[in-house]
């Protein structure tokens, strides 16, 4: 029997590892799964934990208001390592890019624990975009043992940096399994507005670099768009994070046609994702939802990780200039040609079973002299496994 601990805080991290904490539990003879959460975006976190039936086991809750970066690592670093110390896996999994994910891995490292790295090797190479994600991520790359790569973008960069082929495996995103997952679910759903037009813009904008002016000017742009074009309604689930609540709050409410409502339940907002015309995003999990469900995606960011969307054409930065969102929105709106050449686009990440490659490959790895079903080679001839 093995063991592994899979460890998460935020939402988009839940919402990534949920089926891969359900493929686990399929090997109840081969594997003793723990689930361990750090506790930040509580009210959020709660809701994704409660939507795919997860019980963790243990509950560190060490986020506080206004809580800084250094503070919250110096809590992490010491409440993880006591965890992974105490109750000692073969395997640690973590998510992403977020502090949690960093702080997991470089406890994993000073335990001699296995660091599994789902959704590695996305990056801008921009260390402060997004920031601290960017950093986090290229360190959880030094610590891992296994890299699960959503998409051969991912794998080309773990490659170039020269991290070893057999510790690299292609597996799509996990992403598109909890996606599919939510939206076989029964759709009836109160949602708290009614839309009364056809082309409803989904807007969701929350990143730290997005703080301040980038907001404003977002904010500035949804005014303009919802004035100009009466055939449009808005519709704002605001984060809980008051740099974002202050600004949006103070700029849109009471704004007509434009719908500010609190953070949904995954399964709601998935709902409410499938139900838009199109999105306006600075989320990198939603620039990877949307597409899998015939959504054109208008990235308020300057630059992302995930540029096979962009080269798939499902996707495209727009930046949070107030004049290029307003004119590229305009452009979806009312060039049917654009849209569709958005809509139909293939999206780049994955079928919906990355979860069971990524598991497979451990169990295997464990428990079976594993063959890779396929051998490619990128670059400088190192073999790549791939599921």
């Amino acid at each position: 029997m093995k063991k592994v601990m899979v460890v998460f805080g935020t939402r988009p991290e839940a919402i990534k590892m949920a089926p891969v904490v359900k493929e686990l539990e399929k090997y109840p003879d081969k594997i003793e799964s723990v689930v361990c959460v750090t506790g930040q975006h509580r009210e959020m976190l709660d809701q994704v934990i409660s939507l795919f039936e997860i019980k963790p086991q243990i509950d560190l809750n060490l986020m506080e208001p206004n809580q800084t970066l250094a503070s919250l690592t110096a809590k992490a670093i010491t409440s993880l390592t006591d965890v992974i110390a105490n109750v000692k896996p073969d395997i640690v999994l973590v998510q992403g890019d977020t502090t949690t994910a960093m702080i997991a891995g470089l406890a994993s490292f000073y335990q001699k624990v296995s660091v599994g790295h789902v959704e590695a090797g996305l990056r801008t190479y921009d260390r402060y975009s997004p920031f601290p994600e960017e950093i986090n991520r290229r360190l959880i790359s030094v610590l891992a043992t296994y890299n699960f790569a959503p998409t051969q973008t991912a794998v080309n960069a773990l490659m170039n940096e020269g991290y070893p082929g057999e510790s690299i495996f292609l597996t799509g995103n996990t992403v598109i399994d909890a996606l599919l997952m939510t939206v076989k679910r029964d759709y009836e759903i109160d949602l708290g507005f009614s839309p009364l037009n056809d082309k409803l813009i989904l807007v969701t904008a929350h990143r730290r670099e997005n703080f301040g002016q980038p907001l404003e000017n977002i904010c500035t742009a949804l005014k303009e768009i919802a004035r100009c074009n009466p055939e449009v309604e808005i519709v704002y689930p605001v984060h809980l994070n008051p740099n974002v609540r202050s600004t949006v709050y103070q700029m849109l409410s009471n704004q007509e046609r434009i719908h500010l409502i609190k953070p949904l339940e995954y399964e709601k907002f998935v709902h409410l994702m499938n139900s838009s015309y199109l999105v306006l995003t600075d989320s990198g999990g939603i620039q990877e939802e949307a597409p899998a469900l015939g959504k054109p995606v208008l990235v308020l960011r300057s630059e992302t990780e995930r540029p096979e969307a962009i080269e798939a054409g499902v996707v495209k930065l727009v930046g949070t200039d107030t004049k290029v969102i307003i004119s590229e929105t305009e452009r979806l709106l009312h060039d049917e040609e654009e849209y569709t050449a958005m809509s139909k686009g293939i999206s780049p990440y994955g079928d919906g079973h990355a979860a069971e490659r990524i598991v497979k490959i451990i169990v295997e790895g464990w428990f079976s002299s594993y063959v890779p079903r396929k051998i490619c080679y990128v670059s400088r001839n190192k073999k790549i496994r791939y599921l």
